[in-house]
């Protein structure tokens, strides 16, 4: 959301105010005014026909006095604020309530019809130049054996009624105005929990975009917004976290590959120039070998591990005896294990214990703990497998009395590449995948492997495994 489109929208606010007060001031003033209009002459033609019934109707039949109905009619006009006539057919005026009675010099509206209003029972206008201001003017016919015999017509000045309905038009304008500016509160509101959070939200996204994904903001609010807000904050530092560890991945990558190539590259030189001597070249072919094989074992835990998905790893799984794989991997480290002088204790539970997984994996899994177990146990010590079956789960644990793992590298020594000072001595060969692995593994299992360590004690992985279903049953 951009600047200018607030603006706009800020703009057309103003605009919907000033059209707003522009209709009122035209259409409402002359709706008012038609609406009063017709009300009053609504009111002033029902007392129109009732005084013809009544009080004109007496005076016609010679049942009350022109002077009675005069002094009734005075009073009425009073009380309506209008003028009332009664006048023959003809034009001829009999009362106005506005002047007194003269019978003798009576006054005659030239040109009087009613049958000119074409069934309308109230008009507009001067009434036959009877008024110089604008009147609206209502009768009603006095009968009297089915016969007209006069006219009962009641005028009110046109002009009281545009100051009542100007009056009215007044309080639509206070009302507008309020309106408005309780319209104005909302969106002040609006500004405020919407477009202010909004445009930090747009302003860190635009950062993000451009690759800053350190950008920090703070949207206070806890309502969708709000959520929008910390979701998005929350996206950034995992991706940053993520573009992070991929440049510490390829750092890693980089040092573990340059470091045996500067090795390979300069035994060969050395031969080659002569500073190595012929009598020396077995040996030092040997450890160009040796550093070829850290190589390939780097390759191939790079190529395990860029294959390995625990959402999406595609496992092998079969039945199979756990306690005959954790004897031949064990039986693998023989040569080895004889070197160092390290002893494998394997304690497990009865002679075969059927789990359901992947058979490949899973020796891959009993093959890097066995391997860290030996590189970090001290001579004469002894190395102690055990199996432990519970609740339909057979825990395996791979025991060391080696070095130890620092406290503060526990929760570390899953992360790729990683190795713990201490080991830094030891491992010259290791390439800190095997661990990370060995995790992804058992994961892609829905399982759990775990690591208690007390440095100078000794370690001890444990991770759990499915029983088959045939042995359960």
């Amino acid at each position: 959301m951009r600047k200018t489109l607030y603006l706009k929208f800020l703009l057309a606010y103003l605009i919907f105010g000033f059209f707003g007060f522009i209709v009122v001031a035209s259409f409402g003033s002359s709706m008012t005014l038609e609406h009063m209009k017709r009300e009053k002459a609504d009111t002033l033609y029902k007392e129109a026909t009732l005084i013809a019934n009544t009080y004109a109707s007496d005076l016609y039949n010679n049942e009350a006095s022109l002077e009675t109905v005069k002094t009734q009619l005075d009073s009425l006009s009073v009380y309506l604020d209008s003028t009332i006539w009664i006048i023959n057919p003809s034009g001829r005026m009999i009362m106005d309530t506005a002047t007194p009675v003269d019978l003798d010099h009576p006054r005659i509206i030239e040109g009087f019809n009613a049958t000119e209003t074409a069934g309308s029972y109230y008009t507009i206008g001067t009434f036959y130049d009877s008024f110089e201001g604008e009147m609206l003017s209502v009768y009603a016919p006095i009968t009297s054996n089915f016969k007209v015999r006069g006219y009962v017509v009641i005028h009110t000045a046109m002009a009281s009624l545009r100051s009542t309905s100007e009056s009215l038009l007044s309080i639509s304008y206070i009302i507008l105005v309020i309106l408005f500016l309780l319209s104005l509160i909302i969106l002040i509101f609006f500004t405020e929990m919407v477009y202010l959070p909004l445009r930090k939200i747009t302003e860190a996204t635009e950062q993000y975009a451009a690759g800053n994904l350190h950008y920090e903001f703070q949207v206070d609010s806890e309502d969708e917004i709000g959520y929008l807000a910390a979701s998005l904050s929350y996206m950034a530092s995992e991706i940053a976290r993520g573009e992070d560890n991929q440049k510490k991945f390829i750092a890693n990558v980089s040092h573990d590959f340059r470091s045996p190539l500067t090795s390979i590259k300069g035994y060969l030189e050395a031969m080659l120039d002569g500073t190595i001597p012929p009598e020396l070249h077995e040996k030092y072919l040997n450890i160009v070998l040796n550093e070829t094989e850290r190589l390939t074992k780097l390759t191939n835990s790079l190529l395990t591990l860029n294959n390995l998905n625990t959402k999406g790893m595609v496992l092998e799984k079969s039945d199979f005896d756990i306690n005959s794989i954790i004897r031949n991997t064990a039986a693998s480290f023989e040569g080895t294990c004889q070197q160092k002088h390290i002893a494998i204790e394997l304690v497990i539970t009865g002679e075969q214990l059927p789990v359901h997984a992947d058979m490949g994996k899973i020796q891959q899994v009993l093959y890097n703990l066995m391997d860290n177990a030996i590189k970090f146990s001290h001579s004469d010590s002894v190395i102690k497998i055990e199996t432990t079956e519970k609740r339909n789960k057979v825990f395996i644990s791979v025991k060391d009395s080696g070095i130890g793992i620092p406290k503060d590298s526990l929760k570390l020594i899953w992360d790729r590449f990683y190795k713990t000072d201490l080991s830094r001595g030891k491992d010259k060969k290791g390439t800190g995948l095997g661990l990370s692995i060995t995790r992804e593994i058992i994961q892609a299992h829905n399982e759990n492997i775990n690591v208690i360590s007390t440095e100078g004690v000794g370690t001890e992985f444990i991770f759990s495994l499915p029983l088959s279903e045939d042995d359960e049953d």
